[in-house]
């Protein structure tokens, strides 16, 4: 039960985002209040041996609620240069064939929990924060580089059947 009120913080900040100025500190507060619930519902569920499939459900529209809304906010207004885009989409379409492979290969839904992709979560969610003193075309490269990266690996795991969840 705490692990999920934990995780209801972090959709009320992600909806209160919607209502704050993006990089101002109303939006850096809730920013980074979400991102620290992220880290502890999950920890907090362990410990208290309450881990649900309910608050695996809960977990994941709080984190599709997150990243929208942070997409609805960061993304007007940063400059994005078009190889950017580009490489976000090749790794989107990377991600895409691993749902897909993992759907043939186990007959289910696949979620690979390596230690790259909980680095590429880290870095993506570091980004933002970053902005005003690493300009983003060479944050965007360290950042898009552990993710192709992760989501290859991601793809190797699940054809081989070696899936870390």
């Amino acid at each position: 039960m705490q692990a999920n009120i934990i995780t209801s913080i972090r959709i009320l900040c992600g909806i209160a985002l919607l209502f704050c100025p993006a990089f101002s500190a109303a939006f850096y507060a809730l920013y980074i209040t979400a991102g620290l619930s992220d880290i502890a519902d999950g920890w907090v569920a362990r410990k208290t041996n309450t881990v649900s499939e309910f608050g695996a459900k809960l977990d994941t529209v709080a984190d599709v609620v997150f990243v929208v809304v942070c997409l609805v906010k960061l993304l007007p207004v940063m400059d994005i240069p078009l190889w950017l885009y580009v490489w976000i989409g090749v790794i989107a379409v990377i991600k895409v064939i691993n749902i897909v492979s993992g759907f043939v290969v186990q007959k289910r839904f696949v979620a690979v929990h390596s230690v790259m992709n909980k680095v590429t979560g880290v870095l993506l969610f570091c980004l933002p924060l970053t902005l005003s003193f690493i300009d983003l075309r060479y944050s965007a490269m360290a950042v898009c580089s552990i993710a192709t990266f992760a989501a290859v690996q991601e793809g190797h795991f699940i054809r081989t059947k070696k899936i870390i969840e």
